[in-house]
């Protein structure tokens, strides 16, 4: 599937999935999506991907066609008009590094307790800041296992999806030290160079199978040991992603 530009919208007035439509057809990117015949109808789902873009949150909204709501960097909550956007786009900001992550999960959580959508990018913040090629894919953390694990539904889907970028723009916007004004906190900030941006012109999306979660994995997910399933549930979606990745960059 192709998605085709839509007609210009007020960002203002625009519901996150009509935002993200906005966006990528201002970037005139073309995207193409392959299995949304896999994608669970009228359920709660934690969606997964590698992340090099700022464009990966509406990119992955438009090709899953219905809104997610994507945890962003802490930082991006305290920049004045990028705090707007990931606003406009229903995002969670991360908390700060040195805070936890109890209030993200507590939003997280309540978001799919109400049948929505939370996309969470498992490499972190690390191939957002350092340049990467289309294929890399950096180790998983566990925390989305954990989330959809202890998500209070009777049952969702992990849903992992690859962006694979064939043609793009990799430009060098800001210096890594001067984001550290709105996070001090963020090792990532306290390092030379640059940050990276990368925007795409020409991009694919595959999405994954998905992995059910019901009440049987939970039961599996007690009895066995917390971080012993979760981290056998991040490395089943990491392998699934960099199949996918292997499928569309060779």
């Amino acid at each position: 599937m192709t998605l085709a530009p839509l007609p210009l919208i007020t960002p203002l007035t625009a519901n996150p999935l009509d935002l993200s439509h906005w966006l990528l057809a201002l970037s005139r990117v073309q995207v193409s999506v392959r299995g949304q015949d896999r994608l669970p109808l009228h359920q709660p789902m934690v969606v997964v991907s590698n992340h090099r873009s700022i464009m990966d949150a509406p990119l992955l909204m438009s090709a899953i066609g219905r809104p997610v709501r994507f945890a962003c960097h802490h930082y991006m909550s305290q920049v004045p008009g990028l705090r707007n956007v990931i606003n406009a786009l229903g995002c969670l900001p991360l908390d700060a590094p040195d805070k936890g992550q109890t209030a993200f999960f507590r939003r997280a959580m309540k978001a799919l307790g109400e049948g929505e959508a939370v996309g969470i990018f498992p490499e972190g913040a690390a191939p957002m800041v350092h340049k990467t090629t289309p294929d890399n894919l950096n180790t998983f953390h566990r925390g989305f296992a954990h989330l959809a694990l202890r998500a209070p539904v009777e049952e969702l889907s992990i849903v992992p999806v690859a962006i694979i970028a064939h043609r793009e723009i990799n430009n060098s916007v800001v210096p890594l030290r001067w984001l550290s004004i709105f996070d001090a906190s963020e090792p990532l900030f306290q390092q030379s160079g640059w940050h990276p941006a990368v925007m795409y012109q020409k991009v694919e999306v595959l999405i994954g199978r998905p992995v059910r979660v019901d009440h049987r994995l939970r039961s599996r997910y007690r009895s066995k040991g917390t971080n012993a399933l979760a981290t056998e549930l991040s490395q089943c979606c990491q392998d699934e992603i960099a199949t996918l990745l292997k499928q569309g960059c060779y």
